[in-house]
């Protein structure tokens, strides 16, 4: 096997031309990262917030450079744009006035065009004020619990810092492929009735990804720019956690229909979801509502409840903002354990009572999101989601 680095792909890159000024994109500078894995190269192009729409066919003359070196299977380049501080400006008055989205329409904001996901009837975002609360356990369950509800639903692993979905869903060997019919398009890899998208299909997972915040978005608004999703009721994202570039730029760039929170029942980690859940709200972005993950402990032999980490916080802070609180997870290492060896719980127990905790809250999901976009035009008249009891 070939062995890359770092010094072909920029040799590569520099026959690449900015249609511009004639100069190489190396000479000036605008090469900005080389992520290598194995046979996939990852680059980030820097280029000018102004130009960025219109330098399509640069980026894919990028890529095709890169993809003809010796020993290059997978080559992917994104544009990143970082956006120079301008003048301090007055802040229009009322600016708390602003119009909110409407239910279809995308968040305002961040200056850019919005991305366009024409196949994708809803996104919801799942996220966390801090980590280690289980965000990305809450997805995948409420991804698998949506598609047994007959939902046509894409996950998309928007950690690009820390990508968890390719170990959580069996799927670490997995790499996206070529779509035949739709050009530029990638399909991602599947399991368990879904596609499923991740940085981590493109890096080693024990391989850190040291991008800087518009490095790191750039490269996921090609994640879902140019994965084929098909035709999707819903997108289930698994946000990183904070509030930091990342999360913004999604709720702006993205139209976003609703984002979940999930939180442990401790106070710090209340604290942070409730920072998570006004940035939302700052954005136009409705809250579904709060899920208290980790809430009990039940002992299996004796059937003992314990509140580990206190209890019923989330249910509390749902009341203190005026959202929902869509339901508790337990404390469970079955739960644990199908995380980490890609079996999650709700496909090898789907008759328990975990299976049914984490369907009871995808239904009220799925209600609020028809609620937002409106029933699915079909001959029966049937709303988008079908009615479907966890008792």
């Amino acid at each position: 096997m070939t062995s890359l680095n770092r010094e072909q792909i920029t040799a590569a890159l520099e026959a690449v031309i900015d249609p511009v000024d004639g100069q190489s994109i190396t000479t000036k500078g605008m090469v900005q990262g080389i992520d290598i894995h194995d046979e996939t190269v990852n680059v980030m192009i820097a280029v000018d917030p102004e130009r960025g729409p219109a330098l399509e066919d640069l980026r894919q003359a990028a890529e095709k450079a890169v993809a003809a070196v010796n020993g290059v299977t997978t080559a992917r380049v994104a544009l990143t744009a970082e956006r120079p501080k301008a003048a301090p400006q007055p802040r229009a008055p009322q600016a708390s006035q602003a119009r909110p989205a409407q239910p279809g329409q995308r968040p305002q904001g961040g200056g850019q065009m919005p991305l366009e996901l024409p196949t994708v009837r809803s996104i919801v975002t799942v996220a966390s004020g801090k980590g280690g609360v289980g965000k990305s356990t809450t997805s995948v369950n409420l991804a698998l619990s949506l598609v047994a509800q007959g939902l046509k639903v894409g996950l998309l692993d928007a950690d690009i810092y820390g990508p968890s979905l390719p170990r959580m869903m069996g799927l670490r060997d997995a790499k996206p492929v070529p779509s035949k019919e739709h050009q530029g398009k990638m399909i991602p890899p599947s399991a368990f009735g879904m596609r499923i998208m991740s940085i981590g299909f493109m890096v080693d997972e024990e391989q850190p990804v040291i991008w800087r915040g518009p490095m790191a978005m750039g490269a996921l608004e090609q994640l879902l720019r140019d994965t084929d999703w098909g035709d999707l009721d819903v997108l289930v994202v698994d946000m990183p956690p904070g509030t930091g570039d990342i999360q913004l730029s999604m709720a702006q760039r993205v139209p976003v229909t609703g984002a979940v929170i999930v939180s442990t029942p401790q106070d710090i980690a209340l604290l942070d979801a409730k920072k998570g859940l006004n940035m939302f709200r700052k954005v136009n972005v409705p809250v579904f509502g709060l899920i208290e993950n980790m809430s009990y402990y039940k002992c299996p032999e004796c059937g003992h409840v314990d509140h580990v980490f206190d209890h019923g916080g989330a249910h509390k802070a749902a009341d203190e903002l005026g959202v929902p609180f869509l339901g508790e997870i337990p404390l469970d290492l079955k739960i644990r354990l199908g995380a980490d060896e890609g079996k999650p719980i709700v496909d090898t127990e789907p008759d328990g009572d975990h299976a049914k905790a984490y369907g009871a809250i995808a239904a009220k999901i799925a209600s609020a999101v028809e609620e937002q976009v409106g029933p699915v035009e079909a001959p029966k008249k049937k709303g988008l989601f079908p009615k479907i009891s966890f008792k």
